[in-house]
């Protein structure tokens, strides 16, 4: 009945994906034991930052997660060709980074594309179906004058033409209302024969009516978190959302004493991220107009408060659904949340619409991270590419097999396969996290050998 996405969502919505391994580990096995059907726990924005800010190795991550579940499903969030990078992929690395996922731990893999573009999917869904994984496509819900549930219906039926297991509606700026909620669900349950899971934020304070909406429609699973990590910029809270729903069915017995064990620990893991916390007290409502995805408003806040510019964040909520407007109404997550807020940032900063333009928002005008749900704005694709033709095929098909390349360029840096995902995904990143391990390696090996020759190394 409930994915818990403390772990993943959770964390990435409040305190910019900073909980360490040990602090999951020091609580897993209880959550596990309250009976979620999964525990959301990799992908989304876990792997950069594992590697990036943390020094920790994400794969690690996932198979010390996963030997602890005993009762739930290891689930984790995939951005199709865009994996859990920031650009597309080439089609060996999106092989290659599924089959290792499967292998570390992941059971459940839930498929996303920020545009809603089937094309971007196709790889992945293909990989993990012949993996053995459960695989649930999920629809990327925005609201503007083209993303109708007649849309999102269609879109849906491309998804089950493909293979996927179950469907989820990832309400990642928290918009879904009651009406709209309930209609897709009812819809989407009296179209297709699947489960249906619905994703939101409480960043608006639309998240809970909706999924009680959800709930009387006939939902089959919702995402929540415990509520240390739970409502705000992340998801509706376990507690209330399950004291709610078992008064329209009945739900397995819960443990309370295990869940204020949850609670009081999770608390206190909060505080320790303190410096990362995005510390909202209250829903916003100009989330309702700006649309901006939890994940997104907190690294945002974060952004502009350390350039000293947290007084301009008023004008860039506002200037984001301009720019969203122009490219075609692209759906606000990553990476299109990037694209669009960095541009709109810029936009406010320099005090000229697209005076800049950031190497990101140019690919996403040529065609490269997908189709718009919408026309770009021809004026502005003219301003952007002058001459340029935008492309018109599948992104990845213009994308030179990547593996071999990269396998050359890290060398002995990356020992496995995980390794050289590292690496692929993250670039220079991932490049210097190696190395650094490497470093760390050969230093201890020599210590052992100066130790055993007397000081004298071999």
């Amino acid at each position: 009945m409930f994915t818990d996405t403390t772990f993943r969502d959770g964390h990435q919505s409040l305190i910019a994906t900073r909980i360490r391994t040990k602090d999951i580990l020091g609580i897993i096995d209880e959550v596990d034991s309250l009976g979620f059907q999964a525990l959301e726990v990799w992908g989304g924005a876990t792997f950069d930052v594992c590697v990036r800010y943390l020094n920790e190795d994400p794969w690690e991550r996932l198979r010390l997660i996963s030997s602890k579940l005993k009762n739930a499903k290891a689930q984790m969030l995939l951005r199709g060709q865009n994996l859990v990078g920031y650009r597309h992929y080439a089609d060996d690395v999106v092989e290659l980074f599924v089959k290792k996922a499967i292998e570390n731990g992941i059971q459940i893999i839930r498929i996303f594309d920020a545009l809603n573009d089937i094309r971007n999917l196709e790889k992945s869904i293909e990989v993990a179906l012949k993996c053995g994984a459960h695989v649930q496509g999920a629809i990327s819900y925005t609201v503007s004058p083209v993303h109708t549930i007649e849309y999102y219906l269609d879109y849906a039926k491309q998804l089950v033409e493909r293979g996927v297991h179950s469907i989820c509606i990832k309400d990642m700026a928290g918009l879904l209302t009651p009406k709209v909620a309930g209609e897709l669900v009812r819809k989407l349950k009296q179209k297709f024969d699947l489960p249906i899971e619905v994703h939101s934020h409480a960043t608006a304070g639309l998240g809970e009516l909706a999924y009680l909406a959800a709930i009387e429609a006939g939902a089959d699973i919702l995402d929540t978190a415990f509520s240390p990590f739970g409502m705000t910029t992340s998801q509706p809270a376990f507690e209330p959302i399950y004291y709610a729903w078992s008064e329209y069915k009945p739900l397995p017995e819960i443990d309370w004493k295990r869940v204020d064990k949850i609670v009081k620990y999770l608390t206190e893991v909060r505080k320790k991220y303190e410096e990362y916390d995005v510390k909202m007290y209250t829903i916003d409502h100009r989330i309702i107009t700006s649309q901006v995805p939890g994940g997104m408003y907190s690294n945002l806040v974060k952004q502009l408060a350390e350039q000293k510019m947290l007084n301009k964040l008023d004008a860039v909520l506002e200037e984001i659904p301009r720019v969203r407007k122009d490219l075609g109404y692209p759906p606000l997550v990553t990476p299109t949340s990037q694209i669009v807020g960095v541009q709109a940032v810029l936009n406010v900063l320099t005090g000229e619409r697209y005076l800049k333009v950031t190497r990101e928002v140019k690919d996403y005008v040529r065609g490269l991270y997908g189709r718009p749900p919408a026309p770009i704005d021809p004026e502005l694709v003219k301003k952007i590419l002058g001459d340029e033709k935008p492309i018109e095929g599948r992104p990845a098909d213009y994308i030179e097999p990547e593996l071999e390349k990269r396998k050359k360029e890290i060398g002995l840096l990356a020992e496995t396969d995980e390794d050289l995902l590292i690496y692929a995904i993250l670039g220079e990143v991932g490049r210097q996290y190696l190395k650094k391990r490497y470093d760390e390696k050969i230093r201890v090996d020599w210590s052992l050998v100066n130790e055993y020759e007397g000081g004298y190394p071999v």
